[in-house]
């Protein structure tokens, strides 16, 4: 939900931002390398190190849009976080959390099937459907109870397992670290999957729009701000931690592999990791090389 009203961006900017997203991809973590070492039908970005790991080259305005979001964060974010799970009942965050939840399916159904990830498909219409029905419109995660687990997919993540590389770093305001492959796909192409966006815009019902959007930050952010906070003070470079760890959380996610052992972040926040993925993370053991 949150950026719909991206998708009034032009297509030109758009597709300038494909065409950059893949003639600035580093060889060394092309898909088609991937695909040859793994024999996978999934895309593998190579793990790596030092400067060619970084692919940064809008650091100078990037760390100030990241200076920005910290503000934001210090001045509203976590305040309204920590208000909100000091005074809202645990149950109640949940099915808050369940429910918004929920309302994501149709976006992760399409690109299941988008990446021909039919059983992956299948598992999302089942919890959509429990949920929906025997969960109270998605308030309990019923489906979860029977064994049923979601996952996440975007359409950054279709690109990605169709070839496109993530190309330069890219820390976007107020929602954080990406690249030109993800804002294209997350922020644009996903708001057209999304059945109830639609016709929330088709019916000029843009504050019910909004209010779910922000519901959807709140509960995202309030989850983990407290591990935010904690991850943040043991960071040498805040900005560097940030850029590893974002790309180590979609490298998992567009393999759909085991959890990383990472402090939990959404998609627009922030955590702490070594810029060279063999260090170890804080206390955290490193993710064993694919």
């Amino acid at each position: 939900m949150i950026l719909k009203k991206l998708k009034s961006i032009t297509w030109p900017v758009a597709l300038l931002m494909a065409v950059l997203a893949f003639g600035l991809a580093v060889p060394e973590t092309s898909f088609a390398a991937s695909m040859e070492e793994t024999d996978s039908v999934h895309v593998t970005l190579a793990q790596a190190s030092g400067e060619e790991a970084v692919n940064d080259p809008l650091e100078s305005l990037n760390r100030s849009i990241f200076g920005f979001n910290e503000g934001l964060q210090d001045w509203l974010l976590r305040p309204i976080a920590k208000f909100y799970n000091a005074n809202v009942n645990l149950t109640v965050r949940q099915g808050i959390s369940n429910f918004l939840d929920n309302l994501s399916s149709p976006v992760i159904f399409a690109n299941d099937l988008l990446q021909g990830e039919f059983e992956r498909a299948l598992t999302t219409f089942g919890r959509a459907f429990i949920n929906t029905t025997i969960g109270i419109v998605g308030f309990a995660d019923v489906a979860s109870e029977f064994g049923i687990e979601r996952h996440d997919e975007d359409f950054g993540q279709t690109l990605a397992v169709y070839g496109m590389g993530e190309g330069f770093y890219l820390v976007l305001p107020i929602f954080g670290p990406s690249s030109p492959r993800d804002a294209i796909g997350k922020f644009v192409i996903d708001s057209y999957l999304d059945p109830l966006g639609l016709w929330l815009d088709n019916t000029d019902r843009q504050n019910i729009e909004y209010t779910l959007a922000g519901a959807e930050g709140l509960d995202e952010y309030a989850g983990i701000v407290d591990e935010l906070n904690q991850v943040k003070k043991t960071s040498v470079d805040y900005y560097a931690a940030v850029r590893s760890l974002y790309r180590q959380k979609r490298k998992t996610e567009i393999n759909n592999g085991s959890i990383l052992e990472l402090p939990p972040i959404p998609d627009l926040s922030y955590g702490i990791t070594p810029e060279d993925f063999d260090q170890p993370l804080a206390g955290v053991n490193p993710p064993a090389s694919q």
